[in-house]
């Protein structure tokens, strides 16, 4: 076994694109860990999506060695995602450490995650270990971003360390950095076995393979265990190691971070947080564990034209064995038939959902328009979570409609202070205070409707900064709004999938763009077809999809006028029957149309 003193376990944080994976590849190779012939870019990150997008989606982890002064120390390191959709699988990651690379980037400085992670690994009680990397960047102002981190975070500026990750600048000092002030593990050798099981992943032949952390005693091949949330025992086949291929070991002790695989048959029989013990001398409490994920953007997924309903299902189930964050349940719309309402972290992890549904099964997917979820206080009291316009009560029934509101951390450069906080009038934004980091950057503080940031606010905020503007944002609670909802109709038809809840003061504006738009992505028929955007039972907008029209008596030369009329009444009567027996078909961009509020709306 491994002196646990010589033991160092921590994570790699930062904001999106500041450097984590590239710092990771390097630690891999200034260990020996990887050699040169088989290292790659992103080499922890093993999705092609996370490589195709230059991202990471899952946190990864690996475990290595290094000598300092004659001794041989282990590392285990845990690469995070840096996107404020994953914070999730952050906050699982540090439970695992006692430690933190808090990784800033030398050129653009502090940024809205870099704020979250580093509040993140203070509540968690982790040793913090400031970086400002990418100082080979011909912008970079490493003593600049040292002094941001001091004014915001109160990190003093002597403790950062400058590295450049892609040259290997500073690697020297970040390992010495790493074992001399991140502490060993405290934990118990000699009591009874806690693990906690901080991720998960189906392996068809083998079963769920367990991701653990062991807190106390010591977890040998062969040795019966049991999930204590669960209730389950099983017999420990295989253990091993991220080094960083899995590697098996004959056994894990207190501190040491590592794999278990136990004739799990599904995922579905693991829980994320859960404690891992002895069957025979079982511990007295469980691991405090996490939070369940917190899904707050919700929509419909329906087959496409070459997609049946099962295939769907089953893509599905096979997506959330290797990604249990989102969720799905069945779902029926008059419009569109059967399909299913998925709940997601954010609209960056949805999307990301619907492109390995389509990629990994092959299948052609349909989506609705993302809404979030919404509280409704009854006349008679009860409260209810709708996540869906659909799902809300007769109007007559109800009290009040409460929305989710966050708080949102902007950080932009001072000259665009104007045009930031423009945008967030528009979008309902409470001001909270202004914080300055320097006398270039400041900091924001506004509390948002959670449904007014969900599409396009993101992308917004980084026009009117020319890039430079980040955000971050926790929910809050729940507020009640002059809220209603907005139905389309399609040729006289509800169809609850285009539906959307609004502010009262916006509707009229937001009905009146939302038909716009759909009369431009609906295709035209061989009949008319009217669009309709209701409040109750009062249309406030409509516009008509005029009938594709064709000359049918183009054949008739000369001869009785009674004989075009007759052929255009015949005409007319097939078009009757028609707009009566006909379906409209809805192309996806017309769902997503919804979305765009455009400048009308806001």
């Amino acid at each position: 076994m491994f002196d646990r003193e010589r033991i160092r376990n921590f994570s790699i944080v930062a904001h999106i694109d500041h450097g984590k994976s590239t710092l990771a590849d390097r630690i891999l190779q200034e260990t020996g860990a990887v050699t040169g012939r088989e290292m790659r870019d992103q080499f922890l990150d093993d999705m092609d999506l996370e490589r195709e997008m230059g991202i990471t989606i899952k946190a990864n982890r690996a475990t290595v060695h290094c000598t300092l002064d004659g001794v041989e120390y282990m590392l285990n390191l845990i690469d995070t995602p840096g996107h404020v959709d994953f914070h999730y699988e952050v906050s699982r990651a540090l439970a695992a450490c006692e430690g933190v690379l808090l990784l800033v980037d030398a050129a653009q400085g502090v940024q809205a995650q870099t704020v979250a992670n580093a509040y993140l690994a203070v509540e968690a009680g982790l040793e913090i270990i400031p970086v400002i990397n990418k100082i080979d960047l011909p912008t970079a102002r490493p003593e600049d971003v040292a002094a941001e981190l001091e004014t915001l975070l109160g990190i003093p500026s002597e403790d950062a360390l400058f590295t450049s990750a892609k040259t290997g600048v500073g690697m020297d000092s970040l390992f010495r950095a790493i074992v001399t002030r991140i502490p060993p593990p405290a934990d118990d050798p000699n009591g009874p076995l806690k693990a906690l099981v901080y991720d998960a992943k189906p392996d068809p032949h083998r079963g769920a393979i367990c991701h653990i952390r062991l807190k106390s005693g010591r977890l040998a091949r062969g040795q019966a265990i049991r999930f204590m949330a669960a209730g389950r025992s099983y017999q420990v086949s295989e253990l091993g190691k991220f080094r960083p291929k899995p590697t098996p070991v004959d056994a894990l002790a207190a501190g040491e971070v590592g794999y278990m695989v136990a004739g799990i048959k599904t995922i579905h029989d693991v829980n994320i947080g859960d404690t891992v013990t002895l069957d025979n001398a079982p511990a007295d409490k469980p691991l405090p564990g996490y939070q369940p994920p917190q899904r707050m953007v919700f929509c419909d997924f329906y087959p496409g034209p070459m997609t049946e309903a099962h295939r769907l299902r089953q893509a599905l189930e096979n997506l959330w064995l290797n990604d249990n964050s989102f969720s799905f349940e069945p779902v029926h719309s008059t419009a569109l038939g059967f399909g299913f309402r998925c709940g997601f972290l954010g609209l960056l992890h949805m999307k990301i959902i619907q492109e390995r549904l389509e990629r990994e099964s092959d299948i052609d997917v349909v989506q609705t328009a993302p809404t979030v979820t919404y509280e409704v206080l009854t006349k008679s009291g009860e409260v209810i979570t709708i996540d869906a316009p659909s799902r809300l009560p007769d109007l007559s029934t109800v009290e009040e409609i409460r929305e989710p509101m966050i708080e949102a951390s902007l950080i932009v450069p001072s000259e665009y202070i104007g045009a930031v906080m423009k945008i967030a009038e528009q979008r309902r934004g409470e001001y909270r205070k202004t914080d300055y980091l320097s006398p270039q950057r400041v900091m924001l503080n506004y509390r948002f409707p959670l449904a007014e940031t969900v599409y396009d606010f993101y992308d917004r905020l980084k026009a009117a900064t020319r890039g430079y503007g980040s955000l971050d944002y926790e929910v809050i609670g729940y507020q009640a709004g002059a809220l209603s909802k907005l139905d389309i109709l399609v040729n006289g038809i509800p169809v609850d999938a285009l539906s959307v809840i609004v502010h009262r003061d916006k509707a009229e504006r937001r009905g009146r763009a939302l038909i716009r738009r759909l009369r431009e992505e609906i295709d035209r028929q061989m009949f008319d077809v009217p669009l309709q955007a209701c409040l109750g039972k009062r249309v406030i907008a409509r516009e008509t999809i005029r009938a594709m029209r064709k000359n049918v008596t183009a054949k008739c030369y000369g001869g009785d006028v009674t004989r075009k009329r007759k052929l255009l009444e015949k005409q007319k009567e097939g078009k009757k029957r028609m707009k009566t027996v006909g379906r409209v078909t809805i192309s996806q961009e017309a769902f997503m149309a919804v979305l765009d509020p455009g400048d009308d709306a806001v």
